[in-house]
């Protein structure tokens, strides 16, 4: 007669852990996929917001609707008055160098303002004096892609208001620190018309 053989302890515990492994395995392939699929789905969808014909921005009883999803990078147009006084730089290090991102609110004919990131600017022209030609004056219209606010700061970085040092792009936090009134929750990166000095 047989005697039937026990695992040993040492053997339970070795296809308990292969087992588990093999279970992480296959979920962090199936997520890897899933991520797969939604990277595809985004660069699709901001390639052909990117293409399309400019629309108008979100008006103000949209903006609490206003996401990623629905509408970052979708193109628009509009027209007002730029408000130059009421500019902020971020800092931004980019293959020209650091520099700048030349934040300035654009005031709209219905009172509300959308603060556009009008392009990168090096150190050297951080005063608005080094770079009066790009102070617009007057009606301008901007055609760019809607962004959303980047309240959390960089990286490395904070954002400090009280001395007006911006390293990401918090919209909110702009708008308050220069008395921006009526502004939108998210920006629009202006489109690549040359700035004069920028």
């Amino acid at each position: 007669m047989k005697t039937q053989r026990r695992l040993s302890p040492s053997r339970i515990i070795a296809c308990v852990t292969l087992s588990f492994l093999t279970a992480i395995l296959v979920c962090l392939g199936v997520w890897q996929v899933e991520r797969l699929a939604w990277k595809h789905a985004l660069i699709a969808r901001v390639d052909a917001r990117v293409h399309a014909a400019p629309v108008a921005p979100p008006a103000r009883a949209q903006w609490k609707t206003v996401s990623a999803e629905g509408d970052e990078y979708r193109r628009v147009t509009m027209s007002g008055l730029f408000e130059n006084d009421r500019e902020s730089l971020v800092y931004a290090s980019t293959a020209l160098g650091p520099g700048y991102w030349v934040m300035t609110p654009l005031r709209l004919a219905d009172d509300t303002a959308i603060i556009v990131n009008r392009g990168f600017v090096p150190l050297d022209k951080k005063n608005p004096l080094a770079r009066q030609a790009g102070q617009i004056v007057g009606a301008a219209t901007i055609t760019g892609l809607i962004r959303l606010s980047e309240p959390k700061g960089s990286l490395l970085r904070s954002n400090d208001p009280g001395t007006g040092r911006w390293y990401s792009r918090d919209v909110a936090a702009i708008a308050q620190k220069n008395g921006v009134e009526n502004a939108a929750p998210f920006f629009v990166d202006a489109d690549d018309t040359p700035n004069p000095e920028g």
